[in-house]
């Protein structure tokens, strides 16, 4: 691939490494340029443009991300189609994440053009959820590397779908247990088998005793069974590992280097694993206990060096935003600092010559209903992201207490806009409201019930629906605030709402979810609502 300064007149075929913009708009970055865009270049009083020429022996960016994932999808993983040199590998069904990690670093050592990245290994991810992208960095990559890459790497991501679904859950007694600490207990534990769509088919409760555990363990229904004892295990020889022998099981190991999680036993018999938990696995906190459940629930073996293996990143700790937090690991409260963006930095493309934001609706500006409803809710500040003609936008708000953030790069993708505004708003934020411009039927109300639900359980994203169809505005919890600052191009936040699919509720606010005024007929409709003619 030639890269560098290409003279105009000789720049057609080749692809354009930076935005330019001309009198009829901006010819985007990666744009294989036509005559056309020679001639609207040329216009512009463009001479010279930085630009690739692939040459025989290269792979456009695009089918070589296309490629790739496709060699590195494996079971139960869908290949998104490609596009600017990146495709996304996402979840096929709920389960765990499968990856060989050898087989990754091969296909990420040989060329630096190419690059694989997934989650780490046994991920609980929920069907939708991306599990792995390939991107090419430059516009293209030797054909013979992209070949060699394909084969060092087949099938290197997959996601091993849920297949336990009956469970047995045995705990035994002593005096000073609780009752009520049983039952908790076994709440979380319900919980804990809710994404996986297992359930507790056998509840038994019996005295911490070796004989009464193992008939216990022999009367179990179940695929699995698990056992919460009353006391920790601290021997070879104590009530949970002899109650499994004596049951006629054997035992695979006991204890395992995670913290907390060190006190776990894993074990058979009859063919199903037993694992006596460690009393960590009565909190619903991340612990080792879920580091063997899960891979037992997705059916896969785990064997003594498996949970040897568990060390290196053995040490837990809970994160703001795990893969899949347990219920009850994320605070069951509204936002207490939301701020608002109010996206307003678009070029109109749809509407024509007009900027569809200063045109008015109900007798104002369009802008002007979005960001009073933003006003009118409890968010603030609110921070209006502004970009093409801005100085008419702001005029639209003139006298309206935002804070105005300028987005020199609005024509690079909706993404700029998203991030220009998390950095306009406070550090403290601990939620943000997005909303559009040009959508006026959203209402302060509206808004105040898309952040009340970052209050619903597990939720990081809230988004506003319209008979289930989903639309805008979305609340982002601050846990997001990092990941959403590292999005591209248009897809804005649309990436990481499959990814967390798991923790994204729906908020059902009515039409004005999906009421945008994008266009003209869509502005004349929207303006008949407000039961005002066109100008």
């Amino acid at each position: 691939m030639r890269f560098g300064p290409v003279p105009i007149a000789e720049a057609e075929g080749a692809l354009l490494a930076h935005s330019q913009r001309t009198g009829k708009g901006v010819i985007r970055k990666g744009t294989r340029l036509a005559a056309t865009d020679i001639a609207a270049l040329a216009e512009a009083g463009i001479a010279t443009v930085i630009a690739a020429r692939l040459d025989p022996g290269d792979m456009h960016e695009d089918e070589a991300a296309r490629l790739l994932a496709e060699a590195v999808a494996g079971p139960n993983v869908r290949v998104e189609r490609a596009d600017t040199g990146r495709a996304n590998l996402y979840a096929a069904r709920s389960g765990l994440v499968g990856v060989d990690k050898a087989a990754v670093d091969a296909l990420n050592a040989v060329d630096p053009a190419i690059t694989l990245a997934t989650l780490p290994p046994f991920a609980r991810v929920a069907e939708g959820r991306m599990v792995g992208t390939v991107k090419i960095i430059p516009f293209a990559a030797p054909r013979d590397k992209v070949a060699e890459a394909a084969a060092l790497a087949p099938r290197a991501l997959g996601v091993a779908g849920w297949r336990v679904r009956r469970v047995a859950a045995i705990s035994t007694l002593l005096p000073a247990l609780k009752a009520s600490v049983v039952d908790k207990t076994l709440g979380i534990f319900r919980q804990r088998l809710e994404g996986p769509g297992a359930e507790i088919v056998t509840d038994l409760r019996v005295p911490h005793d070796a004989d009464a555990l193992a008939a216990a363990i022999r009367e179990a229904e179940g695929e699995l069974v698990v056992v919460f004892g009353a006391s920790a295990v601290v021997d070879g020889d104590d009530v949970i590992p002899a109650a499994i022998r004596a049951a006629g099981g054997r035992i695979e190991h006991i204890g395992m280097p995670v913290d907390p999680g060190n006190l776990l036993v894993l074990g058979e018999e009859a063919g199903r694993a037993v694992i006596g938990a460690p009393g960590c696995a009565r909190s619903p906190k991340a612990n080792g206990f879920d580091f063997v459940l899960d891979r037992v629930l997705a059916g896969l073996d785990v064997h003594r060096d498996d949970i040897i293996a568990m060390g290196v990143g053995g040490l837990l700790e809970e994160t703001a935003a795990r893969p899949r937090p347990r219920r009850g690991a994320l605070a069951e409260a509204a936002p207490q600092r939301p701020a608002a963006i109010v996206l307003a930095a678009g070029r109109s493309s749809r509407m024509g010559t007009a900027n569809k934001l200063t045109e008015t609706v109900g007798g104002v500006p369009m802008v002007r209903h979005a960001v009073a409803a933003a006003l009118g809710s409890q968010a603030d500040p609110v921070v209006v992201v502004t970009g093409h003609e801005a100085a008419g936008v702001r005029a639209a708000l003139a006298g309206l207490p935002v804070v105005f953030a300028h987005n020199a790069a609005y024509a690079d993708g909706l993404s700029t806009s998203l991030r220009t505004g998390l950095a306009a708003i406070p550090a403290d934020a601990d939620a943000a409201l997005v909303l559009l411009g040009d959508m006026p039927l959203v209402r302060a109300a509206d808004c105040d019930r898309v952040l009340a639900g970052l209050a619903r359980e597990n939720a990081l994203i809230a988004m506003a629906t319209s008979g289930g169809g989903r639309g805008n505005p979305v609340a982002w919890s601050a846990r997001l605030f990092p990941e959403l600052r590292a999005t591209e191009g248009d897809a804005g936040g649309r990436a990481l709402m499959s990814r967390y699919a798991d923790q994204l509720v729906d908020v059902e606010i009515g039409d004005a979810a999906e009421t945008d005024a994008d266009t003209p007929a869509a502005l004349a409709d929207v303006r008949q609502r407000f039961d005002i003619s066109p100008a």
